[in-house]
């Protein structure tokens, strides 16, 4: 397994550990649940130095872009960031992935998933005409998330860069915690507000900005988050997750991302989206709460009334804000509506839920 510059400290606070990606990494300190109401009412930092990132440079940089993902990367200005998916022949996502817009027109760096970097390279480069400068900095890049509606406060003591009003999908790029050119954006995936703070992996960089975060927030109370807590906060806000809720079988019409979905360019497969956004998709992910006390999970038959398997459940937890059973799943469009009864199959029960509007948690 690999490691991040990070993973002798998690063992030393005593993190249990999994593997993940093909990265040893920490999926809890204190216990999932406490760490996501850290997080949800104050802050907490994760290490998701696994993530990957390519930079693209170059007069034809955009127009890659552009070829391979399917949001329109060309409204981006210096400090935006988008959110975009990659799709395949058949419409099925290669990847869902930010792209950063460092210089327009010329420089952009795109943050990708840990389990896609080697598979996410080659499906771009494929494209590249070789006019293109192409750079995987994955491996010498560190990733803090550092989120939370008290994250902001507390780590603007260790910068000059204007972060407390940081507008959401933009980023500054500057001195952090005395280490040089590092970029701070407001992308974060557990809809909690904070920031994540990219940076090369140099010399001491890595732990002394990570002492510098935890005693910035100690006072305040500042948490290490595993993955754990990660996944339990994107839920609650309907942020899919690759590999669960999308994949190479999955179309960003079905996973109810149109709004990524632009056809004002030509991508791949985006004519073969565009019937499908005339024609109409056969299955959608929904939200749905349990009715009935049960927790759905990964890979649960969901049913009609009739008992009909009408589609399977992609994630599910107990949401520790709610304090009861959430989950996505693929249904059949029929029963896709808000406030339509359906049934999750949990230990051979046929539990009743409801189909409820993204996100679980305002």
């Amino acid at each position: 397994m690999k490691s991040t510059p990070f993973t002798a400290l998690h063992e030393a606070l005593g993190a249990k550990m999994a593997a993940f990606a093909g990265y040893n990494m920490p999926i809890s300190y204190s216990g999932i649940n406490d760490e996501h109401h850290a997080v949800r009412n104050n802050a907490g930092v994760f290490d998701v130095s696994h993530m990957g990132e390519f930079i693209l440079k170059g007069e034809q940089a955009l127009d890659l872009i552009q070829r391979v993902s399917t949001n329109d990367a060309s409204v981006l200005e210096n400090g935006q960031a988008q959110y975009t998916c990659m799709t395949n022949e058949n419409a099925g996502i290669v990847d869902d992935m930010l792209v950063y817009c460092i210089e327009k027109n010329k420089v952009y760096m795109l943050v990708v998933n840990a389990s896609n970097i080697e598979k996410d390279w080659e499906w771009i480069q494929q494209f590249n005409q070789g006019n293109v400068e192409m750079h995987n900095i994955s491996d010498k890049t560190c990733l803090l998330a550092v989120q939370g509606p008290n994250a902001c406060k507390m780590l603007q003591p260790l910068t000059s860069m204007n972060i407390v009003d940081l507008k959401y999908y933009t980023f500054v790029k500057g001195v952090f915690a005395g280490v040089e050119n590092v970029l701070v954006s407001a992308t974060g995936y557990t809809g909690a507000g904070g920031v994540e703070i990219y940076f090369e992996n140099k010399g001491d960089d890595a732990i002394n900005i990570w002492n510098a975060i935890f005693e910035a927030g100690k006072e305040a109370g500042i948490k290490p988050v595993g993955l754990g807590a990660r996944d339990t906060l994107r839920l609650e806000k309907g942020f899919c997750l690759y590999g669960n809720d999308i994949d190479d079988y999955t179309t960003p019409l079905e996973a109810g991302l149109g709004w990524i979905t632009k056809f004002n360019k030509e991508f791949t497969s985006s004519a073969f989206l565009q019937k499908q956004k005339t024609s109409g998709v056969e299955k959608k992910l929904v939200g749905f709460e349990m009715i009935d006390r049960g927790i759905p999970r990964h890979d649960y038959f969901i049913r009609d009334e009739e008992g009909n398997m009408i589609g399977k459940v992609t994630s599910g937890t107990q949401s520790p804000t709610l304090n009861k059973g959430i989950g996505m799943g693929y249904v059949l469009s029929d029963h896709a509506k808000p406030g339509s009864t359906i049934y999750i199959d949990i230990r051979d029960k046929q539990l009743k839920a409801a189909v409820v509007k993204f996100p679980f948690v305002k």
